[in-house]
C-alpha cells in the first residue's frame, strides 16, 4: 500500500483542530459514571455489546495518492466478521485534517474488509458492453486467456477491452506486471470516456515522478470520472478541490462529491461526511446524531480512525447512548489494526477500567506498543513508573506480541 504521498489535503481543513495523537494528552475519566447520558434523538444501541476484534493484520491505513495506475476491484464488507455491531448513531473532526490524501482503489479496498476475488468485479468499470469471452475468462481467473482475448479488441480500438488489458497489466494478473503498458491502455480508454480509465489516468498525471505529470489535465479527468459516477474519483476530486480552495468555500464545493461517494458506501467518504456534520461545516448544520451514524458505517468497514473517534464518542455519550463496553471494543479494533493513537488510548481504558476490568500490565503493554511508534504520553509514562519490575517484564513480553 505504498504511495507517492503527493497530496496532503485534509490537513488543510479547519485551523485549530487537534490531531488524534494530540488528543492523547487528555486523561480518560478514571471512574466512569454508572448512568447513561440522555440521548438527544432516538437511537437505540445494545449497551454492553462489544464488537469482536478484527484480525490485526493491516497497519494503520492512511489514504494516499497512488503512483502509476494500480486498479483493484471494490471490495464488499462482510458484517458477520464483527459479530453483532453497535447500532447507535455517533463522532469529531480531528481526522479529516490528520489523515486522508487521495484514495486509490487498493486503499479503498483495504478499508473495507476481506479481499474480494476478481469474480466480484463489476463489468461496468470497463465501459461499454460486456467483453464476452475476455471478460468471462477474467471473471473465472483465467487472466492470461482474458488478456489474449481482450488485446486483439483493444488494438482495434475497443475502449472496454483497452481498460481490461490495462487492469490486467497494472496488477500483473497472469502476465508480467507492466505499469507503463497499463498507463498506455488506460490513456487510450480514457480518451474514449471510460470513467475507470479516466480515474486511473488522472492518478498517473498526478504523480510528480511521471514524465506525463500534469495536475491540470489530471483534475479534468478526475472531474469527468467523478461526474460519471466513479466513487473513488468523487472522493479524490473533493480533496483536490480542498487543496485548490482551502477553507469554508472549498469545503462547500467539495461536499457534494464527498456525499455522493459516501452514498456508495466508501468508508473514507463516510468519515469525511461525519466530520461535516460533527462540526457544522461546508453548509451542513451541526448534527451529532447523523455524524455518529456515518462514523458507525465507516468503522464497520475497518476505518481505524472512525473506530477511534467512535469509541471516544460512545465513551462520552455524544450523538447517542453512552456505551462503555462498545467504546472499549471499537478502540481495541483500531488499536489492533495499528492505529498508534488508539493503542495509547486503549492503554488508558485499561488503566481507568473504561468498558473493561482495570489491568495495569495490559495498559502498559499497549502503551509500550504506541511508544515504539514514537508516541510519548506523560500520563502513561507515570503509569510505567508505578509498576513493579515483574509487571514491567510482563508488559514488555505482551507488547512484543503486538504487531
Amino acid at each position: 500500500m505504498k504511495s507517492g504521498g503527493l497530496i496532503a489535503v485534509l490537513a488543510l481543513l479547519l485551523a485549530g483542530v487537534s490531531a488524534s495523537v494530540a488528543q492523547e494528552a487528555q486523561p480518560v475519566p478514571q471512574t466512569p459514571p454508572t448512568e447513561a447520558a440522555p440521548v438527544k434523538k432516538p437511537a437505540p444501541a445494545p449497551s454492553g455489546q462489544s464488537p469482536a476484534p478484527a484480525p490485526a493484520t493491516d497497519a494503520r491505513r492512511a489514504p494516499r495518492l497512488a503512483t502509476p495506475p494500480r486498479a483493484v476491484e471494490t471490495e464488499v464488507v462482510d458484517p458477520s466478521r464483527f459479530g453483532e455491531m453497535p447500532t447507535t448513531p455517533l463522532p469529531t473532526l480531528d481526522e479529516l485534517r490528520q489523515k486522508p490524501n487521495l484514495t486509490t482503489p487498493q486503499q479503498a479496498g483495504s478499508t473495507v474488509g476481506p479481499r474480494v476475488q476478481p469474480s466480484r468485479i463489476d463489468q461496468e468499470r470497463f465501459g461499454g458492453k460486456p467483453l464476452d469471452e475476455a471478460y468471462g475468462a477474467f471473471q473465472r481467473g483465467l487472466y492470461k486467456t482474458a488478456y489474449n482475448l481482450a488485446l486483439t479488441r483493444a488494438e482495434a480500438g475497443d475502449a472496454a477491452a483497452q481498460t481490461l488489458v490495462a487492469e490486467i497489466l497494472s496488477r500483473g494478473l497472469g502476465v508480467k506486471r507492466d505499469v507503463s503498458g497499463a498507463a498506455k491502455w488506460y490513456e487510450l480508454a480514457a480518451e474514449q470516456g471510460v470513467p475507470e480509465a479516466q480515474f486511473q489516468q488522472a492518478l498517473v498525471l498526478l504523480d510528480a515522478k511521471s514524465p506525463k505529470h500534469d495536475p491540470k489535465a489530471a483534475y479534468a479527468l478526475m472531474q469527468a470520472a467523478a461526474e460519471a459516477g466513479n466513487r473513488l474519483a468523487q472522493f479524490n476530486l473533493a480533496q483536490m478541490i480542498l487543496q485548490r480552495e482551502p477553507g469554508e468555500k472549498g469545503l462547500a464545493q467539495a461536499e457534494p462529491y464527498f456525499e455522493r461517494a459516501a452514498g456508495t458506501g466508501l468508508a473514507d467518504a463516510q468519515y469525511a461526511m461525519a466530520q461535516y456534520y460533527a462540526n457544522g461545516i461546508g453548509g451542513k448544520k451541526k448534527d451529532d446524531v447523523r455524524a455518529r451514524l456515518l462514523m458507525v458505517q465507516a468503522a464497520r468497514q475497518n476505518h481505524d480512525t472512525a473506530q477511534f473517534d467512535l469509541s471516544l464518542w460512545m465513551a462520552e455519550g455524544r450523538g447517542g447512548d453512552r456505551d462503555l463496553k462498545s467504546a472499549f471494543g471499537w478502540m481495541k479494533l483500531a488499536a489492533e489494526r495499528g492505529n498508534v493513537a488508539a493503542r495509547n488510548r486503549l492503554a488508558k481504558y485499561y488503566v481507568g477500567g473504561i468498558g473493561v476490568d482495570p489491568d495495569p500490565v495490559e495498559a502498559a503493554s499497549w502503551y509500550m506498543a504506541a511508544r515504539r511508534a514514537g508516541l510519548i504520553d506523560p500520563e502513561m509514562e507515570d503509569h510505567l513508573v508505578g509498576l513493579t519490575d515483574d509487571e514491567i517484564k510482563q508488559a514488555m513480553e505482551r507488547s512484543d506480541r503486538i504487531r
